[in-house]
C-alpha cells in the first residue's frame, strides 16, 4: 500500500457540473470540460481533477453533484460558458491507481484502513481524483482524501 501524505495549494478551478447518478454520467462531465480545455489551450500540462460533491449513501442518486474540474491561473480570464470556484489546499492522503472500478474499490479499503494509527483523521473538504501528466492519457488517477491532526 503506497499512501503518502501531500500538502496540496490552493487552486483556482474551472468546472463542469453534474447532477445524478454519479456513474457513468461522471464521464460526459469530464468530456465536457477536456473539450473546453482543448479549444483554450489548457490541456497540455493541466491538473484536472474530479470531486464528487455529496455522499452517495446520505444523498438521493439523482441529487449528488460532481465537478469535472481543471486547474487555471489567477490570472486566465474564462468566458460565461464554465463555471470558477477556489478550491482550499491543505494536507492530503494521497493513493496513486489504475482508474478502474476493481482498483479504485481496493484503494478507497486500503486509504481508509491507514487511518488507524497514522495520527491524523478525514477533514471536512471534498475528496478528489486528481489526473496529472501522463495520467489523464494512460487511466491512472490519485485519490486525494483530506485530512488533519488528531
Amino acid at each position: 500500500m503506497n499512501i503518502n501524505v501531500e500538502i496540496l495549494p490552493n487552486y483556482r478551478i474551472a468546472y463542469v457540473r453534474q447532477v445524478g447518478p454519479y456513474s457513468p454520467n461522471n464521464g460526459q462531465a469530464m468530456e465536457k470540460l477536456k473539450k473546453w480545455a482543448e479549444e483554450n489551450n489548457l490541456l497540455e500540462s493541466a491538473i484536472i481533477l474530479g470531486i464528487p460533491q455529496d455522499n452517495p449513501e446520505t444523498t438521493l442518486p439523482e441529487n449528488c453533484r460532481y465537478d469535472a474540474c481543471i486547474v487555471i491561473s489567477k490570472d486566465y480570464q474564462i468566458d460565461d460558458s464554465i463555471c470558477e470556484s477556489e478550491l482550499s489546499g491543505g494536507e492530503y492522503f494521497i493513493r496513486k491507481v489504475k482508474h478502474t472500478a476493481e482498483d479504485i474499490q481496493k484503494a478507497w479499503a486500503e486509504i481508509f484502513s491507514s487511518f488507524q494509527n497514522s495520527g491524523y483523521q478525514i477533514d471536512n473538504k471534498p475528496i478528489l481524483e486528481r489526473y496529472t501528466g501522463d495520467m489523464i492519457n494512460n487511466e491512472y488517477c490519485e485519490i486525494c482524501v483530506p485530512v488533519k491532526p488528531l
